[in-house]
């Protein structure tokens, strides 16, 4: 017999977690089905571990800066206290119980399974049926794409999970793909001694960004010794003793000890049942409205709704379907303004629409750019001050519509412009603000001087 409940949430990632425990702490009963690890790829071998690398690999940087400012320094990379610190304070060892114990405190009920929808209100988790009076919410993420390219199966590729979980560095590595989690780890292994090479298929670097973007990346990982391959693509994997090899459409063949594929994330629909209430299983994300709806009694949330694979954004879009299941007025959802950092060093956040976007969209632009170099503070800072600020104005509404700031502290920079997106607020008033001296975010200010 079917289990009567109020609300079952398949996946538990970032944004499942939060929808489930939330509405567990509301009152309601509900069930939550994740075949992994609950709390998704953001704790385990995403957000978190990950920045424990990148901590680590600018330590490593700042201290070879030492003698552009303040004497003489000697660095000894040691992969083992960072290989230690992600197992013992970001994944418990790739064990979640603490998560696990943290919803069920809630009220809520686990089960560890793959979660398929049987029709309307029905989830089939392991043979036993869930019946969910007020819905079903579904935070299934996505995984990496693993591309079709001859000789790659069978061989011991890694993916970001590997890559995070590794105990000893190899020797060398290459890198497909030039987009953020490519090129933060990339950076990262580079600066503990290994020899990378980044393969990217597009002329540039982090191509959905802005060109100085690209042109600031490729630099700072340049000089960590990290060799880049634009403009051309993997054809052929090889794997013999222990290598790889990797044949190029143009220039040499690269040959590595490890292989990380870091070409994206896709939704995996086909098994989740989506026909059984009339959605498409092949399609490439869940459509949802503004509400979070996917069709009647079914919401979704996260990566899998194709609105960028961001905690932040999962987060977001949980609050979002908390209130509208349990009948709360609130406003829908607007992604006018979603961060995104990559975080390399020099650290790259953007918001809203790229200067080539907003052409794209025929939208009457200015553009305003300043060198953080040139700002008091990237004056002050010296080593290590690579960065700019970028600002794109809608010029018929004089407000932000995009913006880039890279340096030291990017993604922090970020927030101000990520309000000002957001707020629409007038170039005027952003003009008559008064920015701290000396700091970071001044150059804000002489990139709006800058706006033409």
């Amino acid at each position: 017999m079917a289990r009567q409940v109020d609300i079952v949430v398949v996946g538990l990632g970032v944004g499942g977690e939060e929808v489930a425990g939330r509405l567990a702490e509301a009152g309601l009963s509900v069930v939550g089905v994740e075949h992994n690890l609950v709390g998704g790829e953001c704790p385990y071998w995403g957000c978190v571990p990950s920045k424990m690398m990148i901590r680590a690999g600018n330590a490593l940087a700042e201290a070879r800066r030492v003698e552009l400012l303040a004497g003489q320094a000697r660095v000894e990379p040691d992969w083992a206290p960072v290989a230690k610190r992600i197992r013992e304070e970001a994944t418990d060892t790739w064990d979640d119980t603490v998560a696990v114990d943290r919803f069920t405190g809630k009220g809520g009920h686990f089960v560890r399974g793959y979660g398929t929808l049987a029709g309307p209100g029905r989830v089939e988790v392991g043979g036993d049926i869930y019946e969910a009076r007020r819905g079903i919410v579904l935070g299934t993420g996505t995984s990496a794409v693993i591309p079709p390219i001859e000789g790659l199966a069978g061989t011991p590729y890694w993916t970001n999970r590997e890559a995070i979980e590794v105990e000893e560095l190899p020797a060398s590595l290459a890198v497909l793909g030039g987009g953020a989690v490519g090129l933060e780890l990339a950076q990262v292994f580079a600066r503990f001694g290994v020899r990378v090479t980044v393969i990217e298929a597009l002329d540039r670097l982090l191509a959905l960004e802005e060109p100085e973007s690209s042109e600031l990346a490729a630099a700072a990982l340049g000089r960590d010794g990290v060799e880049l391959r634009t403009g051309t693509r993997a054809e052929r994997i090889g794997y013999e003793g222990g290598e790889f090899t990797v044949h190029l459409s143009g220039g040499a063949p690269v040959v590595a000890e490890k292989l990380l594929v870091a070409i994206g994330r896709r939704a995996q629909l086909g098994e989740l049942g989506l026909e059984s209430v009339g959605l498409d299983s092949a399609a490439e994300q869940i459509e949802v409205d503004g509400r979070m709806r996917a069709a009647d009694g079914i919401w979704a949330v996260g990566d899998v709704t194709g609105h960028g694979a961001f905690t932040h954004v999962a987060m977001y879009q949980a609050g979002i379907a908390v209130r509208d299941i349990l009948g709360q007025e609130g406003p829908a959802a607007d992604y006018r303004a979603v961060p995104r950092v990559t975080f390399t060093d020099p650290e790259i956040g953007a918001v809203g629409l790229t200067e080539a976007q907003a052409r794209e969209r025929g939208i009457p632009v200015r553009v305003g750019l300043s060198q953080v170099p040139s700002s008091a503070r990237g004056w002050i800072h010296k080593a290590g001050n690579d960065g700019f600020v970028k600002l794109v104005a809608d010029a018929e509404r004089d407000v932000l519509i995009g913006a880039t700031s890279a340096g030291p502290v990017g993604g922090e920079v970020l927030a101000p412009l990520t309000l000002a997106v957001k707020a629409e607020v007038p170039l005027e008033t952003l003009r008559q603000m008064i920015y701290a001296y000396p700091t970071f975010h001044r150059a804000i200010e002489d990139s709006l001087r800058d706006l033409r």
